[in-house]
């Protein structure tokens, strides 16, 4: 029995990952749960097990390749012996999902693909998933298909008339660069890639006359040329998507974080004596918004197209910075359910994962809101953007001692900036303002004896 081992959905807003290490080759043997490969996104890092016992008859795509969520990845033989497996070499990059860095190499891309249909073996065949909600029919498209089309003033009636390459027909994101390419050049959009749904009725555009690639940067010899890795291009890619589907607006409101410090410094000692880690300001943080959510569901969402996703659940993503490999947003789920104690241990399980690489796909996945310390690297404040599809992201500043007024008396005081990115396609001043006033009183005034 065949087995398909299957690129897994690795957290909300992630639609592809690059395959970065096999650690088996076609024809071993492997167990069920045994690593087999190595995934990268701009969320996390995860090794993939095998889903059964078997041996891995077939690799379908090579170290490098930049493959879609469901895409088949490998095939494992659960009735095969080692010795007498079908071996299949690992598939080109270029003949499976080639990654697709520009509209310059998406257009190559189609317009160098065969009419005639793949060979079975290079070409993975898409598992059966369902499609994401509001794009399951022409003139539904993906937020980053919209998000390109606006930033290259490709209008609507446009955007119908492109045959796309996905299921059904859909607009995919090679399909809409190659139409941007292909209109820059003067030619008219190119056919759907052999092999796909429309191109089972249409006849594929003659080759489209492409514009010449920019010449290489030359650089001196005083400067040092570094590549970004796998983790910092998808993490640049997803940050570029964000602010071109998100309009961002910013707001800051003043935190007296007085009280809390003073607690922390009291309580750390104990705590750290019967927990065996430090009690940090994060769990206090969580709590705050987690409550502030709660009153404020709107802000516990995410836009899919014209709809508004109201999600029942507050799962907070808090940011994690990774010496020099980047950043990370691991969740905690239902943090509304859980004490200070409770979200203490539960930060301090992900933190540690995160900057040992042994977080799961899930552990990434489902944030509804979420988190970034800019005060941990001595920053007041910033503006921090959002982690798409949420339509908020807070930010915390360093805590600073500073000379305040209360009641009309100058005194020494714990002070933290708070701020808030949030989408202004949904999110107003208004909401995103009252939104903030309950974060800081609750900051200001949680209840903080008999906690710890």
């Amino acid at each position: 029995m065949l087995t398909d081992l299957v690129m897994p959905q690795m957290g909300e807003s992630v639609a592809e990952g690059t395959v970065t290490k096999w650690y088996v080759k076609a024809g071993d043997a492997v167990q069920k749960d045994q690593t087999v490969l190595s995934i990268s996104t701009d969320k996390v890092d995860a090794e993939i097990p095998a889903p059964a016992a078997g041996v891995l008859t077939e690799v379908l795509v090579g170290e490098g390749t930049k493959v879609n969520i469901g895409t088949v990845l490998a095939r494992i033989d659960s009735d095969a012996s080692a010795g007498a497996a079908r071996v299949a070499a690992p598939a080109p990059a270029a003949a499976v999902a080639a990654p697709v860095e520009t509209p310059a190499q998406a257009a190559a891309a189609i317009v160098a693909a065969s009419p005639a249909p793949p060979p079975p073996v290079a070409a993975p065949r898409a598992a059966p998933a369902a499609a994401p909600a509001g794009d399951d029919r022409r003139g539904f498209y993906s937020p980053l298909v919209l998000s390109i089309a606006r930033t290259e003033g490709v209008s609507m009636d446009e955007l119908a008339s492109i045959r796309g390459s996905g299921t059904g027909g859909r607009v995919q994101k090679k399909d809409i660069l190659a139409y941007v390419e292909s209109r820059k050049a003067g030619g008219t959009a190119p056919a759907p890639a052999a092999g796909s749904a429309a191109s089972a009725t249409a006849t594929p555009a003659a080759p489209q006359p492409l514009a010449p690639a920019p010449a290489p940067t030359v650089h001196g010899s005083d400067v040092e040329v570094v590549a970004m890795d796998t983790m910092r291009r998808a993490i640049s890619e997803h940050m570029v998507r964000s602010v071109h589907t998100s309009p961002h607006v910013t707001s800051l409101h003043e935190v007296d974080m007085t009280r809390i410090a003073r607690f922390r410094e009291k309580a750390k000692a104990q705590f750290q004596a019967r927990e065996g880690f430090n009690l940090t300001f994060t769990p206090f943080f969580v709590a705050a918004a987690a409550r502030a959510l709660r009153s404020f569901p709107a802000v516990n969402a995410s836009i899919d197209g014209t709809n508004v996703l109201l999600k029942r659940r507050i799962n907070i993503g808090v940011a994690v910075a990774l010496e020099g490999q980047g950043l990370i947003v691991p969740v905690v789920k239902s943090a509304d359910t859980m004490n200070l104690v409770g979200l203490a241990r539960a930060l301090n399980d992900l933190v540690a994962r995160a900057r040992t690489r042994k977080l799961a796909p899930d552990d990434v996945a489902g944030g509804t809101f979420t988190i970034t310390n800019l005060g941990s690297a001595g920053s007041l404040t910033g503006t921090p953007i959002i982690n798409q599809p949420q339509v908020a992201i807070m930010g915390v500043g360093a805590i600073k001692k500073r000379p305040v007024v209360i009641d009309d008396a100058i005194a020494i005081r714990e002070m933290m900036f708070l701020s808030m990115s949030y989408d202004h396609r949904w999110v107003d001043g208004m909401l995103a303002g009252r939104f903030l006033s309950a974060v800081t009183e609750q900051l200001e005034q949680m209840e903080l004896e008999g906690h710890f």
